[in-house]
């Protein structure tokens, strides 16, 4: 019965010093992403400050159009060194929710006004006429849909009119919303790999935006796919349970 006890024991303390080893190497991966991701606008940063220097020094007679470009790329830069910190922290704080109830038509609606003051946007919704009520943290919803908004902009840019089709649909106490873009598609090598964190599609980015999705779905006890064909576009699924039956 000793012996017994203490095989246990033993793998209780591998069991408790594996979880460790993983946590501290998700953090590892994480610190290294971090740094990679903040090096990238960093250097234009230094490169663009040095040249403006160079410039005044040699007393350039162009320094004033010199500085507005080098201003312009300054901000750029600190933009995208804002995103990423943005993400990392959203990305964290995942598991701080806010649950409430409310309409998620809208944050559907909301997130459709601001996009259609792109004029090469052409946005359609397509949902019943009845409330559609869900448990779970707002600002969060309104994250994992302005992610999935953008995503279907960022999958179809080159394209003239970027055609961006939201349905959505009522089963018993199951909402599910499809948001389905005209773009590039994913390749199938990628597509194992979409919701993982740290892995992108884009020449730039943290690669957060759809992990986070999918935790933000899961914490709401609901569930995302994706549907997509190269060269036709990309279609995701977000399915999540309703707060009772919704009321017309």
């Amino acid at each position: 019965m000793n012996e017994y006890n203490k095989m246990v024991k033993k793998l209780e303390d591998s069991a408790v010093a594996l979880a460790k080893s993983e946590r501290e190497g998700a953090w590892r991966e994480m610190a290294r992403q971090v740094a990679h991701e903040i090096k990238n606008p960093l250097t234009p940063m230094k490169l663009s400050i040095q040249y403006l220097q160079r410039a005044i020094k040699e007393r350039n007679p162009n320094i004033e159009s010199l500085s507005a470009r080098v201003s312009s790329t300054l901000v750029e830069q600190i933009d995208q060194l804002a995103k990423i910190a943005s993400d990392f922290s959203q990305f964290a704080n995942l598991g701080n929710i806010k649950i409430e109830v409310f309409d998620v038509n809208e944050v559907l609606n909301s997130l459709i006004d601001l996009y259609r003051a792109n004029e090469r946007l052409d946005i359609t919704f397509d949902h019943p006429d009845q409330r559609a009520l869900i448990s779970a943290d707002r600002s969060q919803i309104n994250r994992l849909f302005t992610n999935l908004f953008q995503n279907a902009v960022e999958a179809s840019e080159g394209q003239p009119v970027i055609k961006i089709c939201i349905n959505e649909m009522i089963n018993a106490n199951k909402l599910q919303i499809d948001i389905s873009d005209r773009g590039y598609g994913i390749a199938e090598e990628k597509r194992q790999k979409i919701f993982t964190p740290n892995f992108t599609t884009k020449t730039s980015g943290t690669g957060l935006g759809l992990a986070m999705c999918k935790g933000i779905v899961e914490k709401a006890n609901g569930r995302i796919w994706f549907d997509t064909e190269v060269g036709q576009g990309t279609t995701f699924h977000v399915l999540l349970p309703l707060v009772g039956f919704p009321e017309a």
